[in-house]
């Protein structure tokens, strides 16, 4: 009992850990690396492995990226733990035969491939980030956004926040301002509701693209009216339950 006790303890603290980094790798992203970055940068902090390369200089060079990874440090230590004193209960028990650790291993090496399969479905992230995410966006020439400048695009009238921009020549805007011309070549690090970036993504220039742009504002203006009824409603009802 005590060895079955201990693989799920293992699997248990390995879910975790997982959802630790996919939590950090949210994060990293929000201080403008790109999603494959942030999950290399997260899963390496909290291995300790593969950690030199040149982006992690900005990690460390970057006052709240350097907190985040020191975080995944401290919890790395806390989960190698405790997983090891799970792998002991469960192998390390006297009068275990060889037989029932065989059965113990596959157990444990099942979990592992199931949760490694989980980890890197696509299904799975969405439904852990739920509706809103960080995308990367490639400027092309014919793009709705190329050659206009940040206020010109109003973007955040269809709720999306621009968090940073990576120019053609390699410069990195970390607060680009309304000024700021968005160039063929550059890159965009934005940050909304998935359906809405796609339809950035695909989105040309002309009249066709000016429309979409005045739709999904109004889209956007909408679903903020109906979260502030709800938001009224809520109050409204606490307001009831807790007069005082």
């Amino acid at each position: 009992m005590m060895g079955v006790i201990g693989i799920i303890a293992a699997l248990t603290v390995l879910s975790l850990s997982m959802r630790i980094t996919h939590i950090a790798a949210i994060a990293l992203s929000l201080t403008g690396l790109s999603d494959e970055a942030a999950r290399f940068q997260a899963r390496s902090a909290f291995t300790g492995t593969g950690f030199t390369t040149a982006e992690a200089e900005n990690v460390v060079a970057h006052p709240v990226r350097r907190r985040i990874v020191m975080m995944l440090m401290v919890a790395r230590s806390a989960g190698f733990v405790s997983i090891i004193i799970s792998l002991i209960l469960s192998f390390g028990s006297e009068g275990t035969h060889e037989l029932s650790r065989l059965y113990r291993l596959s157990w444990l090496i099942g979990g592992v491939a199931v949760l490694w399969m989980l980890a890197r479905s696509k299904k799975v992230e969405k439904w852990l980030s739920g509706d809103y995410t960080v995308r990367e966006i490639q400027v092309q020439q014919n793009d709705w956004v190329s050659g206009k400048k940040l206020d010109d695009c109003n973007l955040h009238h269809e709720g999306i926040l621009i968090l940073g921009i990576y120019r053609h020549n390699g410069e990195y805007l970390g607060a680009p301002t309304l000024e700021t011309a968005i160039e063929a070549g550059d890159t965009m690090i934005l940050y909304g509701r998935a359906e809405a970036l796609e339809d950035l993504d695909v989105r040309k220039a002309g009249v066709e693209g000016e429309a979409r742009h005045q739709a999904a504002s109004s889209e956007h203006r909408q679903e903020q009216a109906e979260q502030a009824e709800q938001d009224q409603q809520h109050a409204e009802e606490r307001q009831k339950q807790d007069p005082d």
